[in-house]
């Protein structure tokens, strides 16, 4: 079974630590995986020649920060002339800033109170889509929308200071919320993406921090499906 990094990058985010959903950065840090995944499966010509060349780029607002702090906007695209093209240790996909979008990935997580966040995240989400359209310039971007659900049968939250666990009642379980979650999100934001994946775990964020995925084959075969869609199309569209 492939080993695929951005699904090693999402279980990271949870397994053996705890888990800050306020962390703004950590959807980035797994979406810019996608692009190392799409190098990996080379079924598009023109994407791995693209990335070999460093004529397309990972957008990154700050080129001279390091890969742990660097903060990308999910874009992938043509370099602009004259700029560098920067390679991390252990990385593919060179990152600069870009002059047009060729594809845009944007990743959410849900881990508690999921219903209460469910218009904004569907909001955000395809507020993301005009996004990526409004600076792709003349091309049609591939909009790819990944959002993590948790199905813990407990999790806890930490903000600041405070902890807040579930009770089934008033604060109810992940596990209770997780199908309605899903329904919406299907139904409500996956339409105005290319392609869209709900990746299912379970991670109660509370020590030791364990971690498991609802059904992995079903996960990797879903995400590897998914990257052979955007290769066939990036072939056809660029």
């Amino acid at each position: 079974m492939i080993e695929y990094r951005l699904l090693a990058r999402f279980r990271g985010l949870f397994d053996g630590k705890v888990y800050i959903h306020r962390a703004s950065n950590l959807g980035d840090f797994v979406a810019m995986h996608l692009y190392e995944d799409l190098v990996m499966v080379n079924r598009s010509t023109k994407y791995v020649l693209g990335v070999t060349n460093m004529e397309r780029v990972l957008n990154v607002q700050n080129r001279r920060r390091g890969i742990k702090a660097r903060r990308g906007d999910g874009t992938f695209g043509e370099i602009i002339p004259g700029e560098p093209a920067i390679i991390d240790p252990g990385y593919k996909v060179a990152r600069g800033p870009v002059a047009t979008v060729e594809i845009g990935v944007e990743v959410k997580i849900l881990a508690k109170a999921m219903i209460k966040q469910i218009d904004r995240v569907t909001g955000d989400l395809k507020k993301q889509v005009a996004e990526f359209k409004l600076r792709s310039g003349s091309c049609e971007p591939l909009c790819v929308g990944i959002v993590g659900i948790n199905h813990a049968q407990v999790t806890t939250g930490y903000e600041a200071e405070r902890t807040y666990r579930t009770d089934g009642a008033k604060h109810k379980h992940p596990f209770q919320e997780a199908p309605e979650a899903r329904r919406r999100l299907l139904a409500e934001a996956a339409p105005a993406y290319d392609e869209f994946m709900v990746l299912r775990y379970r991670a109660t964020n509370e020590p030791p921090f364990p971690f498991d995925w609802v059904n992995y084959p079903d996960t990797v075969q879903e995400y590897g499906a998914i990257l052979t869609r955007i290769s066939r199309n990036y072939e056809k569209r660029f």
